[in-house]
């Protein structure tokens, strides 16, 4: 599919464009799309077009201070060194949770002894607005549904 993702409706800025020159292919029903997104794509065919809004509830959630964690700065260290030029304000840091899952986090201060970043979902609290349209739609293989992604053109090779 393509889409445009925009802030709050249609008038709103736009956070990502994804025309057809790099389209966005994904494995339908398995949990991997916001369920919101899922439901409002549900049935549409190659060629259908659609625009709907989320609210941030049906997005990314509202920001939880619970998401926000102060952090030992010697995590941050490679080799025994800090290196205050990667571990900045501002910076993105691809971290991992405790079941090894890649978690982005952004951090807000560096202090004496500790980084402290926020792991909300950059989204959180936005009210996101999406459309486009259906490129293609095929059934999923027996080996995509026991991976749980698209293999092939747009997918994961193997």
């Amino acid at each position: 599919m393509t889409y445009t993702l925009q802030r709050n409706d249609a008038q709103g800025e736009v956070i990502q464009k994804v025309d057809e020159s790099r389209p966005f292919v994904q494995l339908f029903g398995v949990g991997a799309l916001l369920p919101a997104f899922e439901t409002n794509l549900a049935g549409l065919e190659s060629g259908d077009t659609f625009g709907f809004s989320l609210t941030a509830e049906e997005g990314y959630g509202n920001p939880s201070d619970e998401a926000i964690l102060k952090l030992d700065k010697k995590i941050f260290e490679i080799d025994g060194v800090f290196d205050p030029e990667m571990v900045a304000v501002g910076k993105v840091i691809t971290m991992q949770d405790n079941q090894g899952n890649p978690l982005d986090g952004k951090v807000l201060a560096v202090e004496e002894d500790s980084v402290i970043m926020d792991f909300n979902h950059p989204l959180a609290g936005e009210n996101l607005y999406f459309s486009g349209a259906i490129l293609d739609v095929r059934d999923a293989t027996p080996e995509e549904l026991t991976h749980g992604h698209v293999h092939g053109a747009g997918g994961h090779n193997h």
